[in-house]
């Protein structure tokens, strides 16, 4: 009722709604809306879609450097992808076989013999902290590489990246041993100074990815994009199973 007792005139109000002020500013604020939202929505996932997680690691390894610039092969620290389900991690003793004399990058040590040159003395040892941290998993003496009795060896606890959900079976030998190249789903990680997951790995990846290599094999055609390794067979036909109970069982 309006003060007079009388009802409220609904149609002006109606006609005020209408009017092509009111329209502006409500789309106005629709679209700030929506552009606030953006962030949020681009960065939604469904369930078990890890695409982009970048955990912090226990230790800074940069694969750019170790994959990229230094072209350490995949498979030197990662040797369970031939004849396991998993790709595996490294033991801190793999480090060593490089680590036992290579302490800290040669940026460090170079740096390290300018400054020795300019205060007249010899070089000091350069050991990089997140080196340091591989010689105290193993309860070394950082000066000498050698065991060190009043340490205790703990294991380096690294965080996986990729990660698949449960009910989904995924099996690294028959991928690798037929030649299908490690950034065909992890990306190009000898890019990469911090690991992140690169592909969605949903079902529609893998069933599409097993879908095409059937028709066009391995790399086989321009409609076959999928990335080999240097000694794999090009156009090698394959069957990859698009059955449920490869991956569910």
């Amino acid at each position: 009722m309006g003060r007079n007792g009388s009802k409220p005139d609904v149609s002006a109000a109606m006609k005020l709604l209408a009017s092509p002020f009111v329209t502006s500013v409500l789309l106005i604020a629709f679209a700030v809306g929506l552009l606030l939202l953006a962030p949020k929505l681009t960065a939604f996932r469904t369930p078990g879609n890890q695409q982009g997680y970048e955990p912090v690691q226990p230790i800074a390894y940069s694969h750019r450097l170790h994959a990229g610039e230094l072209q350490i092969a995949c498979l030197y620290c990662h040797s369970g992808a031939t004849r396991s389900r998993y790709a595996g991690i490294p033991s801190a003793s793999t480090c060593m076989n490089c680590h036992r004399f290579v302490t800290a990058t040669m940026g460090a040590v170079r740096a390290e013999d300018e400054l020795a040159k300019k205060e007249k003395r010899e070089p000091r040892q350069v050991i990089s902290p997140e080196i340091a941290k591989i010689y105290a998993a193993l309860a070394l003496n950082p000066a000498t590489r050698l065991p060190d009795p009043k340490q205790t060896p703990h294991s380096i606890v690294w965080i996986k990246v990729t990660n698949l959900p449960d009910f989904v079976y995924f099996d690294h030998r028959p991928h690798v041993n037929r030649g299908v190249a490690c950034q065909q789903c992890h990306g190009a990680v000898e890019t990469m100074e911090k690991v992140r997951q690169d592909q969605t790995l949903n079902m529609g990846y893998c069933v599409n990815c097993h879908r095409n290599v059937d028709q066009n094999g391995l790399a086989g055609s321009s409609a076959s994009p999928v990335q080999l390794t240097t000694w794999a067979q090009p156009g090698r036909s394959v069957h990859a199973s698009t059955d449920c109970s490869t991956c569910h069982f």
